[in-house]
């Protein structure tokens, strides 16, 4: 009996052993409707954190996410390699990225804009245009935060504190979205729509003639690189 049970433990050990080659990993639905597979997550109180596939973590408002689930498909931890040799970009490139700054909420943004389906270097661009960066940012308007959310859009995408950069950041990608949606894939239109509102791109039946508009698009377009 001794030999048995001492074979038992042996086999749950192997089990054990083999099961760790494989990474955990977790899906996160959005209310949004959107996906997200991440290494896991946290909470504290009305906050949530994820841990991104890719690195760093995301710490969003409970009330954006709908449920998160474990993950079928297994993902293996990558195998450390040699990095490649740096690739010579080209000049158009160079020309795209360096008008942009460094921020401390670049993976935030990358990660939210690709939840959402939007370029994150057009999401980049609007927030140094709005706000340069700055999380506590408010416009004689009421404009709040990052990316400059009204108080209007916070109500709509059920943001408590516009000036939290992740639950800003979510609602200004989702509104941008549904601009570019609604302008049908037309960027300039869409920008042009965050800043004086849809009512006034369709009433001139394209970019308003406010000097404050146009120079915003232009800025934000070039930034952008296009």
């Amino acid at each position: 009996m001794k030999v048995l049970n001492i074979a038992r433990m042996a086999l749950a050990c192997a089990c054990v052993l083999g099961a760790s080659s494989a990474a955990s990993a977790e899906i996160v639905f959005m209310t949004s409707g959107g996906t997200l597979s991440v290494k896991g997550h946290t909470t504290d109180g009305d906050t949530i954190t994820l841990t991104l596939r890719a690195g760093g973590t995301v710490t969003c408002d409970k009330q954006l996410i709908d449920k998160i689930v474990p993950d079928e498909v297994p993902h293996p931890d990558p195998v450390q390699a040699a990095p490649p040799p740096p690739a010579v970009p080209e000049p158009a490139a160079l020309e795209r990225t360096a008008r942009l700054r460094d921020s401390a909420y670049d993976d935030l943004i990358a990660s939210t804009a690709q939840a959402y389906g939007v370029d994150p270097v057009l999401v980049q661009a609007l927030i140094q245009v709005e706000s340069n960066y700055n999380p506590r940012s408010r416009s004689s308007k009421g404009a709040m935060g990052l990316m400059q959310i009204m108080p209007s859009v916070a109500k709509e995408y059920r943001v408590r504190n516009a000036y939290d950069p992740a639950a800003n950041i979510d609602a200004g990608v989702r509104k941008l979205k549904s601009l570019i949606e609604s302008m049908e894939g037309n960027l300039s239109l869409a920008l042009a729509a965050y800043n004086a509102g849809a009512g006034a791109v369709a009433k001139f039946k394209g970019i308003p003639p406010y000097r404050e508009t146009q120079n915003y698009v232009s800025r934000i377009m070039a930034l952008v690189g296009r």
